[in-house]
C-alpha cells in the first residue's frame, strides 16, 4: 500500500521536493555564515574603542582600571592630567610637519619616477620601497645610531626627521599610481595652447593629482601619529601621545588620555562621514545634470 502510495504523483512530487527544500535550507545557513563571521570580527574590532570611549568618563583617580562611576568632568577638564595635551600637541605637530615635507618630496619623487628616464631609476623605486619592508625596529635603531654618532640631541627635529623618511615611501606609491593613470594627452592639450609647463602643471596636472595627494598626506599624518616603535628610538626626552599612552600604560592609563582617543576616533568618523556624504551628493547633482542634459 505504501509503494502504490509513493507512486501516485502527489507521492512523487513530495519526494521530489524534500530534497530540494533540504538544499534550499542548506544555502540559507550557509549563506547566514559571511555576515555572522563578519558581525563578530567587527565585535573585536571594536571592543577596545568601547572601552575606551566608556572609560573616557570614568570618575577615576591615578588609575583608570576598575569603573568608578560616571562624570564628564574628564571631558571638561582634559588637560588636568600632566602630560596628556603636551603628547597630544607633540603628535599634531610632528604629523603635520612630516606629512608636508613627506608629501611634497613624495610628490615630486612620484612625478619624476613615472614620467621621465634616467640612471639609477630603478635603484631608487628600490630604495623607497626598503623603509616600508624594514622592520621598524630595524628602522628606529639605525636611526637613533647615526643620531648618535652625528652628534645630533634626540627632540622634536629628530622625530620630524625619522617620520619624514618613513612618511616618504608610502607618498611614492601612492601618487605614483595616480600619475601613472594620467592622461598625457590633457598635458599635451594644454601645451598646445601654449601653456607653460608651470601654467600646465598647477592647472592641469596638480588639480588632477590632488585626489591621490590629498590620500598620501592622510595616510602619513596617521602613520605618523600612530607611530611609537621609531618614536621612541628617536625622540629622547620628547612625548608623543602613543609614547605618552605606553608609559602610562605601566601604572593604568589616565581617563584624560581615552577622552583624547576617543575623541581623535570621534573626528575620523565624522570626516569620513562627511566625505562620504559629499561624494554622494556630487554624484547625485551630476546624475541630475546629465537627466537634463538629454
Amino acid at each position: 500500500m505504501s509503494a502504490l502510495g509513493s507512486a501516485t504523483p502527489g507521492g512523487i512530487a513530495r519526494e521530489l521536493e524534500a530534497p530540494v527544500a533540504g538544499r534550499r535550507r542548506g544555502i540559507r545557513w550557509r549563506g547566514l555564515g559571511l555576515p555572522i563571521y563578519t558581525a563578530l570580527a567587527l565585535l573585536f574590532l571594536l571592543i577596545p574603542i568601547a572601552y575606551t570611549f566608556v572609560f573616557s568618563f570614568n570618575d577615576s583617580g591615578k588609575l583608570n582600571i576598575a569603573w568608578q562611576g560616571f562624570t564628564l568632568d574628564k571631558w571638561l577638564h582634559v588637560c588636568d592630567a600632566q602630560g596628556v595635551c603636551e603628547a597630544f600637541g607633540n603628535s599634531i605637530l610632528v604629523g603635520v610637519v612630516a606629512t608636508v615635507l613627506a608629501t611634497a618630496l613624495g610628490t615630486a619623487i612620484a612625478i619624476a619616477l613615472v614620467r621621465y628616464r634616467f640612471r639609477a631609476r630603478g635603484a631608487i623605486s628600490l630604495l623607497l620601497f626598503l623603509p616600508m619592508a624594514t622592520p621598524e625596529v630595524v628602522l628606529g635603531a639605525g636611526l637613533a645610531a647615526q643620531f648618535l654618532s652625528l652628534g645630533v640631541n634626540k627632540g622634536l627635529v629628530t622625530i620630524i626627521i625619522a617620520h619624514t623618511m618613513f612618511c616618504i615611501s608610502f607618498v611614492v606609491v601612492t601618487v605614483k599610481a595616480r600619475v601613472a593613470s594620467l592622461d598625457p594627452a590633457l598635458e599635451e592639450a594644454g601645451r598646445d595652447l601654449y601653456g607653460s609647463a608651470t601654467a600646465v602643471f598647477w592647472r592641469i596636472t596638480f588639480p588632477l593629482l590632488l585626489p591621490g595627494i590629498a590620500a598620501a598626506a592622510l595616510l602619513s599624518f596617521a602613520l605618523s601619529f600612530d607611530d611609537f616603535i621609531i618614536t621612541n628610538f628617536n625622540s629622547g626626552a620628547v612625548d608623543t601621545f602613543p609614547k605618552f599612552i605606553y608609559i602610562a600604560a605601566a601604572r593604568g592609563i589616565p581617563a584624560e588620555a581615552n577622552v583624547v582617543a576617543s575623541a581623535v576616533f570621534v573626528l575620523a568618523i565624522v570626516l569620513v562621514v562627511v566625505a562620504q556624504v559629499t561624494r554622494a551628493a556630487r554624484a547625485a547633482r551630476a546624475a541630475r545634470q546629465a537627466r537634463q542634459l538629454r
